[in-house]
């Protein structure tokens, strides 16, 4: 498997796939921002030329930088095979190379299977309550690099 940077064809593919891949209304969340704005750290791996998962992230401007991952897709024929590790270990190096000393994502309550890859990966997990506005609690997830 190989992880690159995310390409234009890459995000219209992601686009066009992350409902059946998320089984739900999800393509608001992959905003153009996070390709034409904040892309420099988005990535897509491929297994035999077809792209079998996609991380979009960034790190950014603050001082130290932190890298946060926004949104993570895999294929769910390559679920539970290291995709999504490989690329949060790729994601993870640039943050170092970055200059980021911690990274950050979030997730909706009750996403367990989320809350058990981040913890398998060494994240620390907290329920924040107001995280995402009044009544709006979410899991926030953080790793010192």
């Amino acid at each position: 498997m190989e992880t690159r940077s995310l390409t234009k064809a890459d995000f219209d593919y992601v686009v066009s796939v992350i409902d059946r891949w998320w089984g739900g209304p999800s393509t608001a969340l992959a905003h153009p921002m996070f390709f034409y704005e904040l892309g420099g750290h988005a990535q897509v791996a491929v297994e035999q030329g077809e792209i079998v998962g996609f991380l979009l992230g960034f790190v950014t401007a603050s001082t130290p930088p932190l890298g946060y991952v926004h949104l993570v897709g895999i294929h769910p024929q390559w679920r539970r095979r290291g995709v999504a590790r490989t690329m949060y270990e790729r994601f993870e190096a640039e943050c170092k190379a970055a200059g980021a000393t911690r990274m950050k994502a979030i997730t909706t309550l009750g996403n367990e299977g989320s809350v058990a890859f981040h913890r398998a990966l060494g994240w620390d997990v907290e329920e924040v309550a107001d995280y995402a506005g009044s009544n709006r609690a979410r899991i926030v997830f953080t790793k010192s690099i």
